[in-house]
């Protein structure tokens, strides 16, 4: 029986000293193992050897790196979330080097100096790699620069710098193990065929065509009321198909769970709605806005002086993350006068309150010229200032365009003249586009930037626009502390009733049968999480801790289908009440883990026995449409698209349909489909027009065999060489 400890509030003082001495006992136990000789596990095994953890760690090191940089240039935030999938791509790198490298290995694959040099520079028939023709091409010609490659090169290799010799060193060899691969995938490529026979045969499946009459006699016509299977019928249905190969899992573990939301009550609501009004009144009533702000709202930073608050609806391309209103809303803030309060809406589950400041009506289109001058670099400075104001006596509209190509620093705009259009004041820095908003049409000056000098000629201005610059005070409704100790009462009441009621069953299937009826019965709906023995890991969780809750219940060393959870478990505002619902081997499955399968499939099976009964020995469709009380139903089929229309997916009735067995005009006997019993009258089949080749069948085979070739082949060599994942195991403790 699992423990249930339900501790009421006035035992803090218990929770605090338990949970201390909990966390002594784990830590003793995570010392005396750091300590100790004893097996401390690995990331994982390929082949049943050890994942090499250096290659791992630098792998997750270059791709945090690279997926930070990226999303700091999309100014987004790199979360939780993403450093898990940074991690991801990190391991996927590492399995495949490794495999990989025992692939050269293996068949004695090397790639020469000579060929390296030839790879790096495109020549000998390589393309150029894109990074290298972006790092070296002449910016004035647009051409590949050799000679620029070459003194990076040498001085790369005289420098005395041991970063710089090193960095140069791991860009070397991941060139050559790119050489290797892409060698060593074209190797596999070559041994890719298309007979001429399957040519022929994609031709004639894609155009020969049949076309039929049917009267199908569908499982879902047949109420569920109707026909019963009983708990023994599943059984023996099981036994008889356990073995069939549609049938057999991967190796795994499963758990089942519902989870009670944790939402506010309706005094909560009523409470939260009183507390709106009243900020509301004083929102209106301030003569500080910031310090109101500051005060009230959970996003403090909801306020600004000029126009950097300005709020666009949702969806709009230039949007800001948080500065947004929702759509339904446009015509409501851009009618509003300056002053006005918009409010209480919900934006995003937020509740926000919105004072109009002011308007920005002002879209700008200007082309500019940068040349840059870092802050504080003062010799720098002087230099760029010379230069523009140089340039800025020769450069008119006519030349603008060819002076960007020739000085401008700024790769934002030096693709495109220089331009930029559709900005608001906002989005550039002040000098900028104060110049770009003053200055009338046509005007050509220099303003000054933190990124350097600026030759700037203003092309456009619309003042058609209208977006709302906005004071925004921000609540969120939320459970209150009663409420969330009410939910957890329920929570444990249903864990305790679960828990007994378990005790009372010794069949694991009834055991999980029982779980699902509880959580029915009190309104919830259970579901899986499914895990796999090679890369155990849980999806579909807000919080790390629940989901590692999860994976510990399903792998401890003592796991038995029908555990449950001893606790409920947290996750974010929600409760999880949780069972190990199976715990597989790869093969045959065990009745718990197919139950639902084998009871709709045994089923079906006897609502096909009902229908061929119904239907005896008529094979005349009008008759048999009558008898059934359905329709005659018109198809045309062909052998690569095995699907009826008004039927459904029928792979094995349409493959009968084209072996040739049944000629034109006739009818076929009652056939057993995935949806239902066909009898199939076929009116007439059209003949593929006559080809005097099938090559271009053959290309596209042959292209589609090609394109899949490396996926296919580190899928399969991750299969051959039983690649397992212990990351996340390990992470909790579990070693295996």
């Amino acid at each position: 029986m699992a423990i249930i400890g339900k501790i009421r509030d006035q035992r803090y003082l218990l929770v605090g000293i338990t949970g201390l001495a909990l966390l002594v006992f784990i830590l003793t136990g995570l010392f005396d193992k750091l300590g100790s000789s004893a097996d401390r596990g690995n990331l994982g095994t390929i082949d049943g050897d050890a994942v090499d953890t250096a290659v791992y760690n630098t792998k997750l090191r270059q791709f945090e790196f690279s997926d930070r940089q990226q999303f700091q240039q999309q100014q987004r935030e790199y979360t939780d979330r993403d450093a898990e999938q940074s991690a991801e791509k990190a391991w996927n790198a590492a399995v495949d080097e490794i495999i990989m490298k025992r692939e050269y290995e293996a068949l004695g694959l090397a790639v020469s100096e000579k060929e390296l040099t030839a790879f790096l520079y495109g020549e000998e028939g390589f393309n150029l790699l894109p990074e290298i023709q972006q790092a070296f091409t002449n910016p004035t010609t647009g051409q590949f620069n050799a000679a620029q490659l070459d003194k990076y090169i040498q001085d790369q290799e005289k420098s005395t710098d041991p970063g710089a010799i090193d960095g140069w060193k791991r860009t070397k060899e991941a060139i050559r193990n790119q050489r290797m691969q892409d060698k060593y995938f074209q190797y596999l490529g070559q041994g890719a065929y298309v007979t001429k026979l399957e040519a022929k045969n994609e031709y004639l499946a894609k155009n020969e065509s049949k076309s039929i009459s049917y009267v199908m006699g569908a499982y879902r016509d047949i109420p569920e009321n109707q026909l019963k299977v009983s708990d023994a019928e599943v059984r023996a249905f099981y036994e008889k198909n356990k073995d069939k190969p549609k049938y057999q899992v991967m190796a795994g573990r499963d758990v089942k769970y519902f989870d009670i939301a944790i939402q506010p009550s309706k005094a909560d609501s009523s409470k939260f709605n009183r507390e709106l009004a009243e900020i509301k009144k004083n929102f209106a009533a301030s003569a500080n806005d910031s310090l109101f702000i500051l005060q009230n709202s959970e996003l403090p930073r909801m306020y600004a002086s000029g126009h950097m608050m300005t709020f666009r609806p949702e969806g709009d391309p230039k949007a800001r993350q948080g500065l947004t209103y929702p759509v339904a809303m446009d015509t409501v803030f851009k009618t509003a006068s300056i002053g006005q309060l918009v409010g209480p809406y919900n934006d995003n589950g937020k509740t926000r309150i919105a004072k109009v400041m002011d308007f920005n009506t002002t879209v700008c289109k200007v082309r500019h010229i940068l040349i840059s001058a870092p802050k504080g670099d003062t010799k720098k400075i002087a230099s760029a200032k010379k230069l523009a104001d140089s340039l800025v006596k020769v450069v008119n509209n006519t030349n603008f365009e060819e002076f960007v190509k020739k000085y401008s620093e700024d790769p934002g705009s030096k693709d495109k003249g220089g331009v930029y259009e559709d900005f608001m004041d906002y989005e550039m820095v002040t000098p900028f586009a104060k110049f770009s908003t003053d200055k009338p049409v046509g005007t050509i000056g220099v303003v000054q930037t933190d990124f350097g000098f600026h030759i700037i000629e203003v092309l456009d201005r619309k003042n058609n626009v209208k977006f709302p610059v906005l004071a925004v005070v921000e609540k969120t409704l939320e459970a209150s502390s009663d409420t969330k100790a009410e939910l957890k009462d329920k929570a444990y009441t249903i864990l305790s009733k679960i828990d007994t009621d378990l005790s009372k069953k010794s069949d694991i299937t009834d055991k999980i049968s029982l779980f699902d009826t509880v959580a029915r019965n009190e309104g919830y709906y259970s579901r899986p999480v499914r895990m796999f023995e090679e890369a155990p890991k849980v999806q579909g969780f807000a919080t790390k801790m629940a989901a590692q809750a999860i994976l510990e219940m399903a792998y401890r060393k003592d796991a038995q289908v029908g555990d449950l959870c001893s606790s409920p478990i947290q996750d974010d505002n929600r409760l999880i009440i949780a069972i190990v619902s199976s715990i597989r081997e790869k093969g045959a499955p065990e009745l718990v883990d197919t139950y639902e399968r084998m009871r709709t499939d045994a089923l079906n099976e006897k609502k096909a026995n009902a229908i061929l009964k119904k239907m005896g020995s008529v094979t005349n469709l009008e008759s048999l449409a009558k008898k059934l009380k359905t329709d005659v139903k018109q198809a045309e089929l062909t052998f690569s698209s095995p699907s009826i229309q008004g039927g459904g997916y029928e792979p094995e009735v349409v493959g009968a349909l084209f072996s040739g067995k049944l000629k034109d005009k006739a009818s076929s006997k009652a056939t057993i489909g995935q949806s239902g019993i066909y009898v199939i009258r076929l009116n007439k089949t059209v003949k593929a027009p006559a080809a005097s080749n099938y090559d271009a069948e053959k290309m596209q085979l042959l292209s589609q065999i090609k394109s899949s070739v490396a996926n296919s082949a580190r899928q399969a060599l991750q299969k051959k060489l039983n690649v397992m994942d212990n990351r996340a195991l390990l992470e909790i403790g579990i070693i295996r």
